[in-house]
């Protein structure tokens, strides 16, 4: 039960980050609408506790709120990025971004209002501690094992078409996604405690003209553990009222033990119904089933 709760806390992600808890949490679960096929959700619905009328405030003030937005990633992260959705929340906004650079990454970032009494004026742009740097890290992580990311990557492709499951839709990653780096087939998770991507992390913040070569080299794979790279593979059941597949997650699993040139980590295998949670983007459910594969130690 612990692992199963670590993994899910890493599946739901943003749900308790972006600005205000989300709005379903005491929903109930047999309200069939609250549910969209993975196939057609992107990101249409979404919503953050409270956040309707700042919703409203933020399109008002869209200009504003992207130039505020645009210049909080280049002066803190030298990171130019592409604004992909503004979903209110209690306080303000929570503007969903995507980094337009070598190293990709999805993440998000918080932009306060304050109402005086005729006017809206933008408060001081901040992230939640730690996301910004989870995704550089993982976008990192792509571009030093990039051979090794694009057969996982053509492997899952082959799954897809293979089997009765699909993936997310990449509109709803940039939309509502926000979680550092992200495929339609997974999203990682990289821990900060991490010490094999430190020097590289630390190369390219003091410079991100760093070359792909140098920053192979400052990378330390003896210290790599397994567990501070996890690479969480979604899909989806391709049809409507059809259970989780346990046969294809094993065949997934199988696959991840027995190849050797996938990236190592912890991979994480789940495989959901159909649906997607339209106000949350979660699709982790009750009758979703998961498996774990290490590969690297």
């Amino acid at each position: 039960m612990d692992r199963k709760n670590k993994w899910i806390k890493y599946a739901i992600g943003l749900s308790l980050l972006l600005g205000g808890c989300m709005s379903h949490s005491n929903a109930p679960k047999e309200v069939e609408d609250q549910y969209e096929r993975v196939q057609d959700y992107k990101g249409e619905g979404y919503r953050l506790t409270d956040g309707a009328a700042n919703a409203k405030v933020a399109e008002e003030n869209r200009e504003e709120v992207e130039k505020a937005v645009m210049a909080f990633f280049m002066e803190n992260y030298e990171t130019e990025v592409e604004i992909h959705n503004l979903v209110g929340n209690k306080d303000g906004v929570t503007v969903f971004v995507e980094s337009t650079g070598p190293v990709h990454f999805y993440t998000y970032a918080i932009v306060p209002f304050h109402h005086e009494t005729d006017r809206i004026s933008v408060g001081v742009v901040r992230t939640q501690e730690g996301e910004v740097e989870r995704g550089i890290r993982e976008g990192l992580y792509r571009l030093l094992f990039e051979e090794e990311f694009k057969k996982l990557d053509s492997y899952l492709e082959s799954v897809v078409s293979e089997e009765k499951v699909v993936g997310r839709t990449v509109e709803s990653l940039q939309n509502v996604g926000g979680s550092g780096y992200m495929t339609p087939y997974y999203f990682m998770s990289s821990l900060n405690s991490d010490k094999a991507i430190k020097p590289v992390y630390e190369l390219y913040m003091k410079n991100h003209q760093t070359s792909i070569e140098t920053m192979k080299q400052a990378y330390d794979g003896s210290l790599f553990q397994a567990d501070n790279l996890r690479i969480n593979i979604m899909l989806f059941m391709g049809e409507e009222d059809v259970q989780p597949s346990e046969e294809i997650m094993e065949r997934i699993a199988r696959d991840l033990k027995e190849r050797n040139d996938f990236p190592k980590g912890t991979y994480r295998v789940a495989i959901n119904d159909n649906g997607v949670h339209k106000e949350s983007f979660e699709g982790f459910k009750d009758n979703s089933i998961e498996q774990e594969v290490i590969k690297g130690e």
